[in-house]
């Protein structure tokens, strides 16, 4: 065929007789100028400025300019670019139809592409090099081309060319369009080109922040699309990991700060609208409405796009089928007047549309538009979620700042409510956000779809969609089901955390009692509960997946039957595979309609709590400080993304947030007297009953000197001190606050700086911040430091003289890392006077004028009391002239007190110095100096225990095996450190991050054994073959139908019987594949979860066995949480979320590889085009991946804080508001919940990043697979297959990532078991017989000790050497020692409990290390210093093997003075005991360690510093015991108090793991220089 720019077949193609315009190949021509200019003018300038900028990697964002129009220029342009493409195929296609080549029906389309392309490229350029001159020669393009086209359109009006012929319509779109863009360019030039003063155009405010790293708001439309903004971060994480630095600041529109005030004004609207109406709670739903409503209406609409786009494939692929199945095309002759301008072929829309190769591109650009709406909807629908949390968050917190004490004393408000309201509550809400877009577009696409199956099928269409309605709701019975069974499982769970952390903690005890095992069947036991409840989620679980499977194919099933059987129409290949897609579209909306009506139940319900919440009392509010600032809430207002630079820089977000809603609760009165600081009077108080708890109150509190206030236990102390406070509700009467002295105004905690607040708003803010040390101490999870200074600036001098005062100094020496430890709920746990403490330093290091200290010394023994008293309160607080209102009950400090408030039952019995007491109430003096006696006698008895150095020597022991592991870990730290930089970038631990850990996943499957694995191997692939084979089947029976239709025209009565004997064949195979596919849905699902099941047992079996068999010294090394957490979250993993995500990943694999071979098996061409769509996937997985896991742990740490912050508020609510330090909590909650959505939201950008792209490859599949389908001649049954499976591709193949990466996340939860698996039993074993050990063993308890060199691990250092002692049987030994010299290496050498490495203990004739462990250790009886009590019964506690009888556990109780304890106790023997035992006091539980002990009737009593953590009557009654009870058999004593020992018959003094002296005590003693003879000296 020829080829010419006009074509030559006919004479008329270059005619310009009736002028040049009349000829409709120069009018196209005519058309190629303004393309042809655009291209020259804009290549050299884009060239020019691409050659500036190469040396720039990466552009600035400070060039990220937005001109006017922005959004609407590249949707317009978008347009213009797929009318072009509609151009260039019309023309194609007409072309086509022509005798000769007619260049000009499409060469002038393609070039318009090419410029349109250019142009867009080129307004980029522009916009980021912010120079909007250049784009005048956009205007004049847009000008030329808008004129060429209203040309060619006038053209074709004058010759009849109308509407009924899509070249017309297209051209008149294109008039429209270039009309538009010109308009577009016009209104930027107007602004920044012309006119006398062009306009500066300004990047964002957020963009001149450089922290702001989280583009999407920022970048152009097309970024913004496919969220291209991303690939630096998720390129860079491939080489390293992603942290909280890499992804910078949220942009001022997403913080929380800007939602919480949008959200609080909503709010506040709905509160005045219910204000007349007391019955009625404001609407929360009306105010997320009116805060967030435009983005869900955008989510929506972009949602309905999809959905109305999703309905394009199964309508092309119907086209197609039906094109290629019809055999004679009939050609239509074109009704249009015969004229030389009407030379050429003119198409309608219908004819153009009878193109296959048309319906393939419009399926690809549908599908392209399609994946991109719906990402949009996702992502602005996750967008909004985030931010209301956000809002929600910060609302919550405000609230909590406010609440009325009374509400979290009465129990009103719990803690566990307010962290379920933070944790659970605001995430039901955000998830229904995420989900809410479905709610509504989910009935629309329903309806669409059965519409359309009506279209294709029938009334038989009808019955598919039945099926699927009605299954629907067993659906959603199952979805709840399986909520119930999770709850159940948790329970459970719990209880078996509970019994595990129980042995964990008391690992020590059970093995040097041998009973590790018994303590191990009572976990297990828990497990198999646990188990049995998990195998009914796992059934419930593959119920719903095989429903989700199942479902369409039976959809599929009765209605093609119906179809058949019913309308007696035969099934054409059309129709049955444009129904099928159908079907697949219909599945999903039903399936997720259940889940969303769940979330939306759930959503109802929180709203309903947060509701309650937010009406809840709070605070009195007197008076306002300095009211709200309304230059502020203006700025909030105008700006709805709160641009403005008032809150975005001037001030730090804390005083925004605290003057947006400030008001103090405290009266200022200055005309009161000067010399009190705080008076009150009249004051009648109560807990929020009504009933008054203080009752007239009539105190002052003088200014700058010591006031007590003392009263018995509950007679109002405390309160007084919240009542001044404005803690408590106010009944009668007022508190009030002088004005201080000028140095009163010194205080520098940094709150406000310099020019930012007039120095009287400084004045009154400072009066009312009160330095407050609560009963409880409360601390923060932050380190000591930062404890102790509370936010307040460092000041190194005031610093040491805080701690001194307090002796925290020892305590913070004994801290891996000094004062910057951390402490609090997640780091190191100190003891309650060390909390006492830290929390008494922060309330004197804080530079307020007025100090609260509730009762400091509770927790302290009389040394610590005394320093404190000394240093703290009277030398630091008072030098420094401040007010100090002191709560005690220790009345020997009265003497020191400047004025005293003596109180009864809740009202003030006396008030003035204790002079005036001893004058005005001699009898009330009396009774406090005979009380001063008794506690003075009390005193006595207690100077020898000194309660710092056991808290200390605590702390040390809980510090010593840490340190070690902390040291070890930063060294190794420091080798990584230095190899990884001595090594290339792409190093082996890049390696690592980007390899899937199969070997681990192989370890998983095959602990689930290999029968099972076998079997889901096999039925998954047989399912899918047969779902394959259902769809086969599906080909042949229309294929044979259509020939049928096609061939006969006229029946005799024998086809009409082949007919239907052909047609009953066909249908029976396809009901028989049908059920078997439906069975073999069922089995995968069940062996799924199955497997899941058997590996979760035997991994969470083999964990507890190889940790409860472990060696003490791993105990010792290793941080009970982290062993906690392997059977906490790990097992959590391993139990619920790996086997949905295995089943998912498998199945979407599989999906994705059957539609793939089949479009393969339909032709070969489709297997080239695959290999540079496999490379994509290929990368875009690997990628995504490393950036998706980086960002998941991001999202989880930063969440953990975030909580925590809440909780640690609600707890120290009162330390706070007295403080004032409400606005430096709130500024500290912002910025977490920031940090915490800004992780969430890269990690969705980064899911959208990928299913952007993963959905574009599926797209390209789809449109490779239907080209080359068309030109194969394959039968159009096997083309519809083909194509059919190429679309559920799009929707799989996201799916493969996703849960690629998610199970690589998971599966380091079983990487981490695994690790705990390979760690050391100790050797149970011994070279003797069980049986060869006589049963009275040990007999007389004689004990040889011969060349015993003993160490912890085979590395270590040897800490006992060459020890040698014979000990006779029945001695009582006392051994002694500087702290580390070995005295408890030695008792835990007799349970073989360290590494005996040289010599050897016999005792009574056996080596004690040829004895199995469990015999030896269930032979000797152990008294530990810490008392350990298991919860259970005492029995329990006693003999947990259930081995001795009620007499002998009696007889036990009463040798250790318990007897009479136990039996008022209801249920006696089996009263309960608490965890830990704390239904005791700690006297009783080493008691309780003693009648253990007794109960066991060895021969040999060991007690490692037994007395050491208990008072003094408890250890007479010890001593007692010991001596009477025990007289028969030989006690080691391993001696605290060098005094208990002073009786011994033989003492062994130990120096750095050598005996140094071995001897009688008297003898020992005789000796005035021995070690021995010091160690008594230095007690005394």
């Amino acid at each position: 065929m020829s080829l010419s720019f006009c074509g030559n077949d006919t004479n008329t193609s270059y005619n310009v007789n009736n002028g040049v315009l009349n000829n409709i190949c120069f009018l196209d021509a005519l058309n190629l100028v303004p393309h042809v200019f655009l291209l020259f003018i804009t290549f050299p300038i884009l060239f020019i400025g691409w050659g500036s900028q190469s040396s720039k990697v990466q552009i600035h964002h400070n060039t990220w300019l937005h001109f006017p129009g922005h959004n609407l220029r590249w949707i317009l342009t978008f347009v213009l670019l797929f009318v072009h493409v509609c151009e260039i195929a019309e023309g194609i296609v007409s072309d086509a139809k022509m005798t000769s080549r007619h260049l000009h029906l499409f060469m002038p389309a393609i070039v318009g592409f090419i410029a349109a392309t250019t142009s867009i490229i080129y307004y980029h350029n522009i916009e980021t090099s912010n120079f909007p001159k250049l784009l005048l020669a956009l205007f004049l393009y847009w000008v030329l081309a808008f004129i060429s086209k209203t040309i060619k359109l006038v053209k074709y009006c004058e010759n009849g060319i109308g509407v009924h012929q899509l070249r017309f319509c297209i051209t008149g779109a294109m008039v429209v369009l270039y009309g538009l863009l010109m308009a577009v360019e016009i209104n930027v030039i107007r602004r920044y080109v012309f006119f006398m003063s062009p306009q500066k155009v300004k990047p964002p405010e957020d963009l001149q922040d450089l922290g702001v790293r989280f583009l999407q708001p920022f970048v152009n439309l097309l970024s913004k699309a496919t969220y291209w903004w991303m690939n630096p971060l998720i390129i860079t994480a491939h080489k390293r990991p992603v942290e909280l630095r890499t992804i910078g600041k949220l942009p001022i529109a997403m913080r929380a700060l800007t939602n919480y005030v949008s959200l609080k004004d909503a709010y506040d609207e709905q509160k005045k609208k219910v204000m007349d109406q007391p019955h009625k709670t404001p609407s929360i739903w009306f105010a997320i409405y009116k805060a967030f409503g435009r983005p869900i209406l955008l989510s929506s609409t972009f949602r309905y796009l999809a959905d109305l786009l999703g309905f394009a494939g199964p309508l092309c692929i119907s086209g197609i089928v039906q094109h290629l199945g019809a055999t004679n095309e009939t050609k239509t002759e074109q009704d249009l007047p015969s004229s030389p301008f009407v030379s050429v072929c003119f198409l309608s829309s219908k004819e153009f549309l009878d193109n296959n190769f048309v319906l393939a591109v419009l399926l690809f650009l549908a599908l392209i538009l399609q994946r991109t709406f719906l990402q949009a909807s996702y992502y602005v629908a996750i967008e909004t979620g985030i931010n209301l949390r956000g809002a929600l968050l910060a609302m919550i917190y405000n609230k909590i700042l406010k609440l009325s004490t009374s509400n979290m004393s009465m129990g009103e408000m719990t803690l566990g409510q307010i962290n379920n309201l933070v944790a659970i509550e605001t995430n039901q809400l955000m998830w229904f956000l995420f989900l809410c877009p479905n709610l509504w577009a989910m009935p629309v696409q329903i309806i669409m779809g059965v519409i359309l199956l009506y279209k294709l099928l029938g009334v038989s269409a009808l019955v598919g969609a039945a099926v699927i309605v009605l299954l629907a709701p067993v659906q959603y019975f199952i979805a709840t089901k399986l909520a119930e069974v999770q709850k159940n499982t948790l329970d459970y769970s719990t209880e078996r955390l509970k019994k595990t952390n129980e042995i964990l903690k008391g690992i020590k005890l059970l093995k040097l009692y041998a009973w590790e095992n018994v303590f191990c069947a009572s976990v297990e036991e828990t497990r198999m509960k646990e188990l049995t409840s998990l195998k009914t989620f796992a059934l419930h679980t593959s119920l719903s997946i095989f429903m989700n499977a199942a479902i369409p194919i039976a959809a599929v099933l009765a209605t093609f039957v119906t179809h058949v059987y019913v309308e007696g129409v035969t099934l054409t290949p059309a129709s049955a595979f444009a129904s099928l897609s159908l079907f697949h579209i219909l599945v999903t909306p039903l399936f997720l309609l259940s889940t969303v009506v769940r979330f939306a139940v759930k959503a109802l319900v929180s709203v309903q709590k947060l509701s309650e919440f937010f009406t809840s009392d709070e605070i009195r509010d007197d008076s306002t400080r300095n009211g709200e600032s309304p230059a502020l809430l203006d700025a909030c207002r105008k700006h709805p993304g709160i641009h403005s630079r008032a809150i975005n820089r001037k001030q730090p977000l804390r005083y925004q947030l605290d003057r947006y809603e400030s008001s103090p609760r405290r009266q200022l009165r200055p005309q009161d007297s000067e010399e009190a600081a705080i008076k009150v009077y009249g004051g009648y108080f109560s807990w929020g009953t009504g009933l008054a708890t203080l009752s007239n109150i009539d105190i002052q509190i003088p200014t700058g000197q010591l006031t007590m206030v003392v009263g018995q236990v509950g007679c109002g102390k405390s309160s007084l001190l919240l009542a001044i406070l404005g803690e408590m509700q106010t009944l009668e009467g007022r508190v009030c606050w002088s004005k201080l002295p000028a140095e009163g105004d010194r205080r520098a905690d940094g709150l406000y700086s310099a020019g930012e607040v007039t120095a009287e708003e400084e004045d009154s803010k400072n009066r009312y911040s009160v330095a407050y040390a609560g009963q409880k101490p409360w601390l923060l999870n932050a380190t000591v430091e930062e404890n102790i200074t509370f936010g307040s600036p460092f000041s190194k001098k005031r610093y040491k003289a805080v701690t001194d005062a307090c002796s925290l100094q020892p305590d913070i020496d004994l801290l891996p890392f000094g004062d910057q430890t951390e402490i609090g709920e997640r780091g190191i746990n100190l003891s309650g006077g060390q909390r006492q403490r830290i929390c008494v330093a922060r309330a004197l290091y804080q530079n307020t004028s007025i100090v609260f200290l509730d009762d400091p010394f509770s927790a302290l023994d009389i040394h610590l009391s005394d320093h404190l008293m000394q240093e703290g309160i009277l030398k630091f607080l008072q030098e420094d002239k401040r007010t100090v209102v002191l709560v005690t009950h220790k009345l020997q400090y009265l003497t020191h007190a400047d004025w005293i408030i003596a109180m009864k039952d809740g009202f003030v019995l006396r008030e003035g110095t204790l002079k005036d007491i001893q004058n005005n109430d001699n009898e009330l003096y009396e009774h406090w100096k005979t009380l001063m006696n008794r506690q003075d006698q009390e005193l006595e008895k207690d100077t020898e225990a000194d309660q710092a150095a056991l808290e200390r020597k605590t702390l040390r022991r809980a510090m010593y095996s840490r340190e070690a592991k902390a040291h070890q870990m930063e060294e190794e730290g420091e080798e990584e450190e230095e190899e990884e930089d001595e090594e290339d970038e792409m190093s082996s631990a890049l390696r690592l991050r980007t390899k899937m850990p199969w070997r681990t996943c192989w370890r998983y499957l095959t602990s689930g054994g290999y029968l099972l694995l076998f079997l889901m191997v096999i039925s998954k692939l047989l399912k899918h073959s047969v779902i394959v084979a259902i769809d086969y089947w599906l080909v042949r029976w229309t294929s044979a139908s259509q020939n049928v239709s096609s061939d006969s025209t006229v029946y005799n009565v024998t086809d009409w019987r082949d007919m239907e004997e052909r047609q009953t064949y066909y249908v029976m195979g396809f009901c028989i594949l049908s059920a078997s596919g439906i069975v073999l849905c069922l089995i995968t699902s069940l062996t799924v979860e199955w497997l899941g099941l058997t590996a979760a047992r035997n991994l969470h079996n083999n964990l507890l066995k190889k940790i409860i068999l472990a060696p003490i010294r791993f105990f010792d090394t290793t941080p009970v949480g982290l062993i906690l957490n392997r059977f906490s979250a790990d097992t959590n993993i391993i139990d619920q979320h790996i086997p949905p995500t295995l089943e998912s990943l498998t199945r979407s694999t599989l999906l994705c590889l059957s539609a793939i071979g089949v479009i393969s098996y339909a032709n070969r061409f489709f297997l080239i085009a695959l290999i540079p769509l496999g490379v994509a996937f290929y990368f875009i997985q690997k990628y995504f991946r490393v950036a998706s896991k980086d960002l998941q742990e991001l999202d989880d740490n930063t969440q953990l804080p975030l909580l925590c912050h809440f909780s640690e508020t609600a707890e120290g609510l009162t330390t706070i508001r007295a403080f004032r330090h409400e606005s430096r909590f709130k500024q500290r909650m912002l910025e977490l919940t920031d940090t915490n959505n800004l992780a969430y939201l890269f990690l969705s950008a980064a899911n959208r990043w990928l299913e952007v792209r993963t959905d574009y490859l599926g797209a390209c599949i789809v449109l490779t697979a239907a080209i080359t389908s068309i030109n194969s001649g394959l039968t159009s049954g096997i083309v519809g297959l083909g194509l059919t499976y190429a679309l559920t591709v799009t929707n799989y193949l996201n799916w493969v990532v996703r849960n690629l990466a998610d199970l690589e996340v998971q599966i380091g939860a079983v990487k981490k078991v695994n690790s705990f698996l390979n760690i050391e039993s100790e050797c149970y074993e011994g070279s003797l017989d069980p049986q060869q050990v006589p049963d009275d063993w040990p007999k007389s308890g004689e004990i040889k000790i011969s060349d015993l060199c003993v160490r912890y691990e085979s590395n270590l250092k040897p800490v006992l050497k060459h020890v040698k002692a014979y000990i006779k049987p029945g001695q009582k030994v006392g051994i002694c020692g500087r702290t580390g010299s070995g005295k408890s290496s030695l008792s835990l050498a007799f349970f073989r409990m360290v590494d005996i490495f040289d010599g050897k203990i016999v005792i009574d004739g056996v080596d004690i290390c040829k004895l199995p462990l469990h015999t030896l250790r269930s032979r000797l009886s152990i008294i530990l210093q810490d008392p350990v009590l298991f919860s259970g019964s005492i029995r329990l506690n006693l003999d947990p093997e259930c081995t001795c009888s009620d007499e002998r556990l009696w007889e036990a109780l009463e040798i250790a003075q318990l007897k009479n304890l136990v039996k008022s106790l209801p249920g006696g023997l089996d009263a309960m005991v608490t965890e830990g035992g704390e239904n005791f006091s700690v006297g009783q539980r080493q008691l309780f360690c003693l009648a253990r002990a007794f109960v066991r009737k060895s021969s040999i009593l060991i007690m490692d510093e037994a007395t050491a953590s208990i008072d003094m009557a408890t250890e007479n009654i010890l001593q007692k015991v010991v001596m009477t009870a025990f007289a028969d058999r030989t006690v080691v004593t391993i001696a605290h108090r060098v005094s208990s020992i002073l009786d011994a018959d033989l003492v062994l003094v130990f120096s750095e793991g050598i005996l140094i002296e071995s001897d009688a005590a008297a003898t020992l003693l005789n000796n005035p220089d021995g070690l021995f003879t010091f160690l008594v000296k230095s007690h005394k």
